[in-house]
């Protein structure tokens, strides 16, 4: 674990750098999002293959996930890192220059597996750099350009949309998200407790391996495919039910929701502090069941409760998310690239599976559809946190943690 504490110099620096990252991360990945009835309209196809777009990137991103932790063992983080970030902001350039959703799709997949550098390895280095007593609150930080960037995007590409055309609005952004990676590469320091290693296939299996036959470890992962895969769910057929009947927004419009993203930064800032006040376990608890609120409020039929139900939902994830991911880096002794890649694995995979199952939802049942998928999905992940919480005690093995949960359920 490093040394460097909140309150530095090099910890302002360090933050500073990984807000951009996030940001560039969640722009690039996420401004395809508000557009998504825009592809079922132009290209002129139903509501889940409208999706691909979005769901092939995170589908790639969390396959690519896997080998992002150890290449960057080999090469060193900061390269890695800084190569994913000019990357994605080169093929968002690129995506704009698309005419076709084959087209769009296959250039989104690519990008989904070059976003991977950035992500994984950035949780490992953080877990290298800082004091263990100052990483929830710089993954926090991290969390919120991620927070940040993900709304800039969105309402960006959507307002846009309505002015000029989603190509204009890519285009803008790779530009500006290249900018922004090149700031990344001047102002980030080296690692300087990484050890690098030679790349050996055995190794990256046998240390994947490892990080499966931990049972708290795989009640994180699985509580990461949850939350991430109902957050994604939620925004992406928000979109379609406030352009349609009974509310009819414009697009512009529609895409003022994702300012409740201020609201994700701020949680995911503050909930480090708390989670030293009150436990992971509680708090990680508070945070997936304000998720579960959030989700019911949306159910009202007026918009301002809706947008109000989503910014509850929304301050429930970004928590949630926090302080799960600062989890898996204190809980893995060894190979903690393995073991962060491993759970934003799950994470995106998530994200790509409910996001994309979330439209056949949507097709059949319409919004209270989408919120019962919702539903099942947080409270699937209430069960992992109670088995999380059994493996916290020391109680936990594979074995005794199943028969202690259906001892609890009887």
């Amino acid at each position: 674990m490093g040394s460097i504490k909140s309150g530095t110099k090099r910890y302002r620096q360090i933050n500073l750098a990984f807000f951009m990252a996030g940001f560039v991360t969640f722009i690039t990945l996420y401004d395809v999002q508000p557009l998504l009835p825009e592809f079922s309209r132009e290209f002129g196809v139903a509501a889940a293959w409208g999706s691909l777009p979005l769901s092939i990137t995170t589908c790639a991103l969390a396959v690519a996930m896997l080998f992002a932790g150890t290449i960057s063992e080999t090469m060193g983080r900061k390269k890695v890192m800084v190569a994913s970030l000019v990357a994605t902001s080169l093929l968002a350039f690129v995506t704009s220059q698309t005419s076709t959703l084959p087209e769009l799709v296959a250039v989104r997949l690519v990008q989904g597996v070059v976003l991977a550098g950035l992500p994984a390895v950035a949780m490992a280095y953080l877990s290298e750099e800082i004091a263990p007593a100052s990483l929830t609150s710089a993954i926090g930080l991290y969390i919120s350009g991620n927070a940040i960037g993900g709304m800039t995007g969105r309402i960006f590409t959507a307002t846009m949309t309505e002015l000029v055309s989603w190509r204009s609005a890519l285009a803008v952004i790779g530009v500006a998200c290249l900018l922004l990676s090149l700031y990344f590469a001047k102002s980030l320091p080296p690692s300087e407790n990484f050890k690098q290693r030679p790349f050996a296939a055995r190794y990256f299996f046998t240390s994947l391996f490892k990080q499966l036959q931990d049972p708290g470890l795989l009640c994180l992962y699985g509580i990461s495919f949850l939350i991430m895969g109902s957050f994604v769910t939620l925004y992406n057929y928000i979109t379609f039910r406030l352009l349609g009947s009974p509310y009819y927004l414009s697009q512009s419009l529609v895409s003022l929701i994702f300012l409740v993203y201020m609201l994700g930064s701020f949680s995911s800032s503050m909930v480090g502090g708390q989670v030293e006040r009150f436990g992971r376990s509680r708090m990680l608890f508070l945070t997936i069941a304000t998720m579960v609120a959030g989700a019911l409020i949306t159910l009202a039929h007026d918009v301002p409760t809706v947008v109000a139900g989503i910014g509850v939902f929304t301050c429930g994830f970004f928590g949630a998310h926090t302080i799960a991911s600062a989890w898996v880096g204190s809980r893995a002794k060894s190979a903690r690239a393995q073991a962060a890649s491993l759970y934003l694995f799950f994470y995106y995979l998530g994200s790509s599976v409910s996001g994309t199952v979330g439209g056949l939802f949507w097709a059949r049942h319409g919004w209270v559809g989408v919120v019962l998928l919702i539903m099942g999905l947080l409270c699937l992940g209430l069960f992992l946190l109670k088995a999380l919480t059994l493996c916290a005690e020391g109680t936990c093995n594979a074995k005794n943690a199943v028969a202690r949960l259906d001892a609890l359920r009887s």
